[in-house]
């Protein structure tokens, strides 16, 4: 994983949230990580965000974000009206954005979880056609 800013910063957006939340976010962090491990990190302390892609920019180079709320963590999609969700873990009304609560470590394990951030990855950051 790359970082765009600098070290501790991930830390940074936990501060303040109780040790259940920074737990799940970690956990969602290294999910994250698990399911594309050259993906890059962008915290923003001020907004307990962290941005995950390719580059620094939120809609265009990201996939995902982790954005802790009192009590649960937000595991958001930038493109999430264009995943399909067959569990239905998705929330939100916006044009594009959704978000799925994570609230336990079984929300956060559910298997469709892993499956959506899956999909929002291939759909934000194809891989490169093979030379062939």
């Amino acid at each position: 994983m790359k970082t765009i800013d600098t070290y501790g910063r991930f830390e940074a957006i936990l501060a303040g949230a109780d040790e259940q939340t920074q737990k799940l976010a970690h956990q969602l962090r290294a999910l994250i990580i698990d399911v594309y491990p050259a993906v890059v990190e962008v915290p923003w302390p001020n907004q307990r965000i962290a941005g995950y892609g390719v580059g620094p920019k939120k809609m265009s180079e990201h996939f995902c974000y982790i954005a802790l709320q009192k009590g649960y963590v937000n595991l958001g999609f930038y493109y999430g009206a264009e995943l399909p969700d067959p569990a239905g873990l998705l929330e939100g009304t916006g044009k594009l954005l959704r978000h799925a609560k994570i609230r336990s470590e079984a929300d956060a394990n559910h298997p469709a979880l892993r499956a959506l951030l899956e999909q929002a990855r291939a759909h934000r950051m194809p891989e490169p056609p093979s030379s062939g």
